[in-house]
């Protein structure tokens, strides 16, 4: 008896997720945390409209969704003041990453990111089979100029950039981000991240025209809108690559409930706007206790704050250890030098008391 014949590349591959999730982490403890600030949800949640449309659908769920997300898709392009066949809606930004790198690379093909940003990317980069090259961050910032130069010396189909940056927090402004694409190789595709860009200042979002066919941008309902659960994300770019994504999307991976929900939440902005105002003055007190207790944090334009542990890496991870073992979920940065710091995210007053309570603990027992 034989099993099945799996393909060479995924023979290579290891049977693993970019991130451990703090449910697996609460079951190895056999406890709750008592602070969930590690996985840049949204604690402050999402519109209660968005909530109450969302169970109100619940009847539905019987039904398959459309699997156009016609009425979704329109919203969101009078939202943005394009086309909807500028818009492709999928599982989130991690589905949509996985769409894309389906449609571009194939084995062998070269990918350009920075060395130590979004993992999930480079998961569906080495499950197609492409090559990636890493540009190390510079002054904890993507550096997008190396990026694209690096794009232009190894000929990657794509080079992958947030803005924000995750783990960082950091961001470029929109102004030179469209100057750095001048550099743009023929035939390289800029993918945006722009997964945090509704925390971030004004201008962070470049001024580019739809139908460039140099970049994608990608969004999401998972940060500012508080649906991570969810996972409704969306792509906007030219018409021509958007029709694309027909010929290999997961047509019926959308929900029904999770659609209406995120229309229902993209009609609320004023939920939006003060949620934006609880993050920065939860980013704000983050800073306030890094800062009581001798650390540094890293200005940030996303719902989390990395601070600086103001050693190594190792340091930083017996400060990450200590804080879980106090019951605070917490994540770092996995390449150095950035993984000389914890990242910490936005929380509501009485999370940031309990890490508040922690972190100070944890410093004096590692002297």
């Amino acid at each position: 008896m034989t099993g099945p014949r799996y393909t060479a590349l995924a023979q290579t591959l290891p049977a693993t997720v970019p991130f451990v999730g703090p449910e697996a982490q609460e079951r190895a403890m056999g406890r709750a945390f008592q602070a969930r600030l590690g996985a840049n949800e949204n604690v402050f949640g999402a519109s209660p409209r968005a909530i109450a449309t969302m169970k109100e659908a619940s009847d539905g769920v019987w039904m398959y969704a459309d699997p156009e997300s016609h009425d979704l898709r329109q919203a969101l392009a009078r939202h943005h003041g394009i086309a909807p066949t500028n818009i492709v809606v999928g599982e989130g930004i991690d589905g949509l990453l996985g769409y894309l790198v389906r449609l571009l690379v194939e084995p062998g093909d070269a990918v350009v990111t920075s060395d130590g940003a979004y993992p999930t990317f480079n998961y569906h980069v080495a499950g197609y089979g492409g090559i990636l090259h890493k540009v190390p961050y510079r002054e904890d910032r993507e550096d997008l100029s190396a990026l694209i130069a690096k794009a232009a010396e190894v000929e990657a189909k794509m080079v992958y950039f947030a803005n924000p940056d995750n783990p960082m927090g950091t961001w470029m402004s929109g102004a030179d981000i469209k100057a750095a694409m001048a550099a743009l190789p023929d035939g390289t595709l800029l993918v945006l991240d722009e997964a945090y860009v509704e925390f971030a200042p004004e201008g962070t979002a470049p001024d580019l025209d739809i139908e460039d066919p140099r970049v994608i941008r990608m969004r999401t309902f998972s940060k500012a809108y508080g649906m991570a659960g969810a996972r409704v994300g969306y792509a906007m770019g030219a018409a021509d690559l958007i029709r694309n994504f027909e010929k290999i999307r997961n047509h019926f991976g959308m929900n029904r409930v999770s659609q209406v929900g995120a229309l229902a939440a993209l009609h609320d902005q004023d939920w939006l706007q003060q949620t934006c105002a609880d993050v920065a003055a939860a980013r704000d007190e983050i800073s306030r206790i890094a800062g009581e207790n001798g650390l540094s944090a890293v200005p940030s334009a996303t719902n989390f704050v990395a601070i600086d542990c103001g050693r190594d890496g190792t340091f930083a991870k017996a400060v990450l250890d200590g804080l879980v073992a106090r019951g605070v979920f917490v994540r770092m940065p996995f390449v150095a030098p950035q993984n000389r710091c914890i990242r910490v995210s936005c929380g509501r007053p009485e999370d940031l008391r309990i890490f508040a309570a922690a972190l100070p603990d944890v410093l004096a027992e590692l002297g």
